[in-house]
């Protein structure tokens, strides 16, 4: 079967990907675009100061093919180098600030970044990393600004941008984004090390398209603005399905911005749907809880713990009745935690997750937005529009509904594929337009999409196929157990034993616990049963929210297979 999406393909103008920062400044203007400790930027202003950086880059010698690398957590520097590095017409890789100074001077020497911009604390990392690169220029901030002292191989990011015409120089309209990178954009690297992927102008427009059209039930349109064209929303569905007009809403970004989600998500979405961002460098849930309700946020986002640790605070939240929405991404939302949001938002709530890859630019499929659509919890919704998704067998079959197989995607956000990896390109995007993702999946007969796991997470015990986000939703579902990960130890020819790690409320019983697994186990076929339960503090993520079952499988020798540790 092959799920094909229920909304009308968009039409998406030939335009550079900073398109959608002209029509945000046109339309919204002096609005409030981000938000941060007191510090505003406006519409106008995102583009004033984005502008100055791509003259600043100019002045470098850095445009069109070119490479700048954002080396920072979420704050306002990042959304201006961000949009004045497309403005430039170069072309953007974003870097976890937190990366080791091997892992970085990697992507920085893939990518041949010509500039990097830092934070202050993650500039030692950068200046350990940067031998090993091709770097013109380094440029560093933080939280107040451009450090005082800096070493002089450094310049200060505001001091570079001072006195630079706060007009877009226009270069990025010279740029063809059917061919040109606006994203060199490298995967979360749980299962290895990461790998750059391609993602063009297009793509970036479609796939941001692709999901504000779907939210908001709008279709693109271009208007002609003093600095050239821009991508707006127009025609938008109506108040009673969608409940959040466009220019009102106000959500809290936690997605790293150096992650897909946070990408087009948190940097280019709000831009077209003129949402004002409350930017959180990093995730604490009673500070979320207190800004959502100080803005009186519309909508929610976040991963699958985030929500969690939410519910785990509940009590430190005030009035959230502004909540009209909510979203999550990075892993399946299950389904025991879906059911807590909505005892706590009521009913009308309006949950919608969604399925994606770096290798699809963001979002492949979403949960439906309108308020009286078929939502169905387990899910991660139907393909977005232009999407289409297959399930297929372990000899590239075309499986039927109800049957689980690899999922593939093809569709106009797929990418052109990994910088310099003609092997794993060839392995991964086949000559038919298809994305083979390495995600386990099922469809419906309606074409929603059920994630079941990772293909590489899969376990093998005595012949059989056992799935570890199975295996999970049933933990969480046992009284006191905030947060379950579970994975194989090799035990030589029955294949893996399933091990779990489990988080737990503060001051729960370990005994009692490891008593309700046990009754688990006796719900459970015999090849499914838990061997080992290790109760710790913090199950290891990802900046995006996914767990890195590596990190797990690497503590497995240390620990061991008769005794489960706290």
């Amino acid at each position: 079967m092959i799920a094909r999406s229920p909304a009308p393909d968009l039409d998406v103008p030939a335009l550079p990907a900073s398109a959608t920062l002209r029509g945000a400044a046109d339309r919204f203007g002096d609005a409030t675009v981000l938000h941060q400790a007191g510090h505003e930027v406006t519409f106008h202003g995102l583009l004033a100061r984005a502008s100055a950086f791509a003259h600043a880059l100019h002045a470098d010698g850095v445009g069109r093919g070119d490479v700048v690398a954002l080396h920072l957590p979420n704050c306002p520097q990042y959304a201006i180098g961000y949009w004045g590095t497309l403005l430039a017409g170069a072309t953007v890789t974003p870097a976890n600030p937190l990366l080791a100074p091997d892992d970085l001077g990697a992507q920085l020497a893939d990518a041949g970044a010509a500039v990097v911009v830092s934070w202050k604390a993650a500039l030692p990392a950068v200046l350990a990393a940067r031998p090993a690169t091709s770097l013109k220029r380094v440029l560093v901030t933080g939280a107040h600004g451009d450090p005082e002292q800096l070493p002089p191989e450094v310049t200060g990011f505001s001091a570079h941008l001072d006195g630079r015409p706060a007009t877009p120089p226009g270069t990025d309209l010279e740029v063809d984004p059917d061919r040109d990178l606006a994203h060199l954009a490298y995967t979360g690297g749980t299962t290895g090390r990461s790998k750059g992927v391609r993602v063009t102008h297009r793509h970036v427009l479609t796939n941001a398209l692709q999901a504000a059209c779907w939210g908001t039930g709008a279709r693109p349109d271009v208007t002609a603005t003093v600095h050239g064209p821009g991508v707006v929303l127009a025609g938008p569905g109506p108040a009673s399905e969608f409940p959040t007009p466009i220019g009102t809403g106000r959500a809290i970004g936690i997605a790293p911005w150096f992650h897909a989600m946070g990408t087009i998500g948190g940097l280019n979405v709000p831009l077209l749907t003129g949402t004002t961002t409350i930017v959180h460098a990093r995730f604490d849930p009673r500070a979320y809880l207190a800004d959502a309700t100080r803005f009186a946020v519309t909508s929610l986002s976040g991963a699958p713990p985030v929500y969690a640790a939410l519910l785990a605070h509940r009590e430190a939240a005030g009035d959230l009745s502004s909540v009209r929405s909510l979203t999550s991404g990075a892993a399946p939302l299950p389904v025991e935690i879906i059911r807590a949001l909505r005892d706590w938002f009521g009913e009308d709530l309006v949950i919608s997750e969604g399925y994606g890859l770096t290798e699809v630019t963001m979002a492949a499929t979403l949960g439906p937005a309108a308020r009286s659509a078929d939502r169905r919890p387990g899910t991660v919704g139907l393909p977005i529009a232009g999407t289409e998704i297959r399930i297929s067998g372990p000899d590239g079959e075309e499986l039927d509904a109800g049957a689980e197989g690899e999922v593939w995607i093809r569709g106009p956000q797929v990418t052109g594929g990994y910088h310099r990896r003609p092997a794993e390109t060839a392995a991964a995007f086949d000559g038919d337009g298809w994305l083979h993702t390495g995600d386990v999946g099922v469809l419906d007969g309606d074409g929603y999409l059920r994630i079941v796991d990772r293909l590489k997470d899969m376990l093998l015990h005595k012949g059989y196929n056992v799935y570890p986000r199975d295996l999970e939703e049933r933990l969480l579902a046992l009284p006191g157990v905030t947060g379950a990960a579970v994975v194989g130890r090799p035990v030589g020819v029955d294949g893996e034993h399933p091990v779990a790690f489990l988080t737990t409320v503060p001051g729960a019983d370990g005994a009692a616990v490891r008593a309700a697994v046990g009754g688990l186990n006796e719900r459970l076929l015999p090849y499914q049963r838990l061997r080992e339960v290790h109760l710790v503090g913090a199950i290891p993520v990802s900046a995006a929210g996914k767990v890195l079952k590596r990190d797990l499988r690497e503590q497995l020798p240390a620990l061991s297979p008769d005794v489960a540790k706290e």
